[in-house]
């Protein structure tokens, strides 16, 4: 048979290019089976697997919590306005003294001398000027010289005015009542127009200064209720009075003053403490500070998955933060929040969930 085929060596070249397709053929087929569709679907073990836990929105009032300063209500630092010597200290620093209470006094030294001259010199310049008026009416004298005598009338009395103003100031009185808070002089002490001699407080009534965000401010209004909160844990009832009307150049923030009554006359103007500013109820979600995220322009934001098993990404609005969690708006009433495995999905990522357990 090979003698045959030798003789015919087209036949020997026909038989295996034959045999050659037919092993190029089996290859494709096994390749093909080994390749994954590229239609064709992952199956649900493929699916990275993430823990919801089911939120519900709640309503809550909305606060801003800013650390504050306690100040008197009212502050004055009276000054000497006339020269002369601390002559007696009517009271004594640190007592409760009331409006228009004389506190400190400077010798009078000749102003009770000028008061009189001044007085005489007005009386005179009456008579004059009485006098005048009556030869006046029978033309006995000009207008002219009426109108002289009637001008050092009014300089005559101004003059008293001035001496009897500087006999007052040698009286210093407390302008409101309050509390004889310092004294910067002794007795015997000369003093000039102008030096400090003591200050005076107003501890009644309170008021609480703090410095809040430009983006913050727009949601305060006058009256609001605010509860001050003291170092050592204590707590005062307040309301807004004050919103400043252009920020602070440097800090970009506004001032604002809160008013609180203090009948048992508290000593607490200088201290700490920590405004909590009520503006009204809002629908909210709590949930842990750890499960906030940002997005790629900064914004705090939470992931979540929707009803056909995708990751979400909402940003929210941060109402307030304490150490049970945070108060957030912005979510749908009712979200599946991913608490376990947000770090390893992205928006859109479809997922497994399955519920977290309770109390993780």
């Amino acid at each position: 048979m090979f003698a045959q085929l030798s003789k015919r060596p087209w036949i020997i070249a026909i038989v295996i290019a034959v045999l050659l397709v037919a092993w190029l053929l089996s290859g494709d087929r096994f390749v093909a089976r080994d390749e994954v569709e590229p239609d064709q679907p992952a199956t649900t073990a493929d699916l990275a697997r993430v823990e919801i836990q089911w939120l519900q929105a709640e309503p809550m009032q909305r606060q801003h919590v800013v650390q504050g300063q306690v100040e008197a209500w009212r502050r004055v630092e009276l000054r000497a306005q006339v020269s002369g010597s601390v002559q007696n200290l009517d009271q004594d620093k640190g007592s409760r003294v009331a409006a228009d209470q004389l506190l400190l006094s400077i010798s009078p030294d000749d102003r009770p001398a000028q008061v009189a001259r001044s007085e005489a010199d007005v009386r005179q310049r009456q008579s004059d000027v009485t006098a005048a008026k009556r030869l006046r009416e029978r033309s006995l004298v000009s207008a002219n010289e009426l109108m002289r005598l009637e001008s050092e009338l009014a300089k005559a009395r101004a003059e008293l005015d001035s001496a009897r103003l500087q006999q007052r100031n040698t009286k210093i009185k407390a302008p409101f009542a309050g509390i004889y808070d310092q004294r910067m002089v002794e007795l015997g002490d000369f003093v000039q127009p102008g030096q400090s001699l003591l200050t005076l407080v107003d501890i009644d009534r309170l008021k609480v200064s703090a410095q809040i965000a430009q983006q913050q401010v727009i949601q305060l209004e006058l009256g609001q209720p605010v509860k001050v909160e003291l170092l050592d844990g204590r707590t005062l009832e307040g309301e807004l009075h004050f919103i400043a009307a252009a920020a602070d150049p440097g800090s970009r923030s506004f001032r604002i003053e809160v008013k609180v009554d203090n009948p048992d006359g508290l000593r607490l103007a200088g201290a700490s403490a920590t405004l909590h500013i009520q503006t009204g109820e809002a629908m909210a979600h709590r949930l842990s500070p750890a499960l906030l995220s940002l997005d790629e322009s900064g914004r705090h934001g939470v992931k979540w998955v929707n009803e056909a098993q995708r990751v979400e990404f909402t940003p929210v609005q941060l109402i307030s933060v304490d150490n049970q969690g945070a108060w957030v708006s912005g979510l749908p009433p009712k979200v599946a929040l991913i608490t376990l495995g947000q770090g390893f999905v992205q928006p859109g990522q479809q997922v497994r969930t399955q519920l977290a357990a309770e109390g993780s």
